[in-house]
């Protein structure tokens, strides 16, 4: 079946491979986005997919929305700012282009239920809305920890102890229905954004599915970006000769994930009345280290790996979080790109792609705004 299409933010890294699934598949693509300057440098990015239909506006504009939902059959809601840093000091920016985006783009949508013919929508959410992943004591069980001790950080002692016997806890794959304890702006914008569609869609009987991304990498990540994901960060640095900055000690593990893999997720739950109403990973389910991730990067870039172990906790970070995909896998989800095929191909775009380093800059923000400890 053929359907007409909106995704919000499909300029994006994310957004756009969407899109070009979407194109592949027959379906008619209808754009909305900003354009963040942030993320697109000011201008079109030069891979957006000739077959769709592109609008510059604001999910947070009604008379914007009025012009991109005419006819639309499924709409991809994934425009939102990005980074964990950022949204802890542009605090008015997240919550607006998030929380509010989200809103103002469901409230539009029920109001004109009669007129639009809305099947199903489908909200981009994030692994940041757990906070820090589950973990398992060998001896006492399964442990949900809120967050690390102020006065271990300042020690530099990043992991976590079992409370009961304080012998070390594991890391253990998190599952959908872990406590959610989101501990920074962005998280808690994410949070809502899944928590406004699935709650009125559930009221209005709108079929919705929320996605909760783990760390996506891949082709079209903003290099330029000091906010955006860990591999295009390294890959800036790599680009210009630097070492990569890393926080801790460069030990804490995340769930990378091909954004081909996303894409085919959003694809999947689409055509899917399983996945009604229901939240899922998207992962791999298999931890790897950001020590790990530069180093493979210089390998990949043909460079020697250069690093700054920073041995600084950044307020709002987690230290392990890793996904259980057991339930997406119910509906036939199986990631299909390895890790060493994709950063190759992130690397191939990437030795192509412009890249500006502001990553010192970053830095230097989170020091003036206390946020490291």
């Amino acid at each position: 079946m053929v359907e007409k299409v909106l995704v919000t933010g499909g300029a994006g890294f994310i957004g756009s491979h969407l899109v070009d699934e979407l194109v592949s598949r027959k379906h008619k693509v209808r754009v909305l986005d900003i354009f963040e300057e942030q993320v697109h440098g000011g201008k079109r990015p030069d891979y957006l997919n000739k077959a769709a239909e592109y609008l510059k506006g604001d999910v947070r504009k009604p008379k914007d929305l009025e012009k991109a939902m005419d006819g639309v059959n499924v709409v991809f809601h994934l425009a939102a700012q990005v980074g964990v840093g950022q949204s802890m000091y542009q605090i008015k920016k997240y919550v607006d282009h998030n929380t509010l985006g989200t809103a103002v783009l469901m409230e539009h949508i029920i109001s004109n239920r009669t007129k639009l013919k809305i099947r199903k929508v489908i909200v981009a959410s994030s692994m940041s809305i757990y906070g820090e992943g589950a973990y398992r004591c060998d001896k006492c069980g399964p442990y949900e920890p809120i967050e690390r001790d102020e006065a271990d950080l300042k020690r530099k002692i990043w992991e976590y102890s079992c409370p009961e016997c304080s012998a070390p806890l594991r890391p253990a794959a998190t599952t959908e229905e872990k406590i959610l304890r989101s501990n920074s702006i962005y998280a808690i914008s994410k949070k809502d954004q899944e928590e406004i569609v699935l709650n009125l869609a559930k009221a209005y009987k709108l079929p919705a599915v929320a996605l909760r991304f783990f760390n996506v990498y891949g082709p079209r990540q903003s290099l330029s970006n000091p906010y955006t994901g860990v591999c295009a960060i390294f890959q800036s640095r790599i680009k210009s000769n630097n070492p990569a900055l890393i926080y801790e000690d460069g030990r804490q593990t995340r769930d990378f994930v091909s954004v081909k893999d996303i894409a085919a997720a959003n694809i999947l739950v689409m055509n899917s009345k399983e996945a009604d109403y229901q939240y899922f990973n998207v992962g791999t389910g298999k931890p790897t280290s950001v020590l790990d991730i530069a180093k493979t990067l210089s390998r990949l870039y043909g460079k020697e790996p250069k690093v700054i172990i920073k041995n600084e906790y950044r307020v709002g970070d987690i230290r392990h979080c890793f996904a259980d995909i057991s339930k997406i896998k119910k509906l036939g989800f199986k990631p299909s790109v390895n890790f060493d095929d994709g950063m190759r191909e992130m690397v191939e775009w990437g030795k192509r792609a412009s890249s500006v380093d502001r990553v010192n800059e970053a830095d230097k923000m989170l020091a003036k705004m206390n946020l490291k400890i």
